[in-house]
């Protein structure tokens, strides 16, 4: 009996009950951890923002045209007129289906540089229309343009897989759109 009695006597006397509390006011070392802790707070904070505004103000010289040595990062070709893209457009269109020949070759390294190659250019046109267009024509030529560079790429990786009947599929779905937008345009 004599061994519980010491732990009784140094039980916490700030927490006697769940209801009731006793409050200590805070002595010198537990306001200095506490000004230590604000302060730690307060320089993250201020060291996150001086972060953030730096990364905006360098990002801002960065990309601006001015200071990006004369790179364009935008899709559309900054000398192409509207009219070029759309004189362009279907010898790049007729480019991509020409691919078949090397498809039915199996030819698929070849036929995964000649499709990458045709659709950058005829993707460039193709920005350019959209961009050019109201507002209110533009959802079905984003749509046709979603429906064609998604099956470029699938093409790609089947032709990458040697998959013959999934590069077939693709290629279908790529000159069907083809046809939907060249008869829009």
């Amino acid at each position: 009996m004599m061994a519980i009695r010491p732990l009784v006597s140094q039980a916490n006397p700030l927490h006697i009950s769940p209801t009731f509390s006793r409050h200590v006011k805070p002595s010198l070392e537990s306001r200095e951890i506490t000004l230590k802790a604000l302060h730690s707070k307060l320089s993250r904070r201020i060291g996150a923002v001086a972060t953030l505004v730096s990364v905006l103000i360098a990002g801002d010289a960065i990309f601006n045209k001015e200071f990006a040595n004369g790179l364009d990062f935008s899709l559309v070709a900054p000398e192409q007129t509207v009219e070029e893209a759309e004189s362009e457009i279907r010898g790049h269109a007729r480019e991509m289906v020409e691919v078949k020949a090397l498809l039915d070759s199996e030819s698929w390294r070849v036929a995964q540089k000649e499709l990458r190659r045709s659709s950058s250019r005829l993707k460039q046109d193709l920005f350019t229309i959209i961009q050019s267009k109201p507002g209110r024509e533009r959802p079905p030529l984003r749509k046709l343009y979603e429906v064609i560079f998604s099956n470029v790429s699938n093409l790609d990786f089947a032709a990458r897989d040697e998959n013959a009947s999934l590069v077939w599929e693709c290629y279908k779905n790529i000159v069907v759109a083809l046809d939907d937008l060249l008869s829009i345009i």
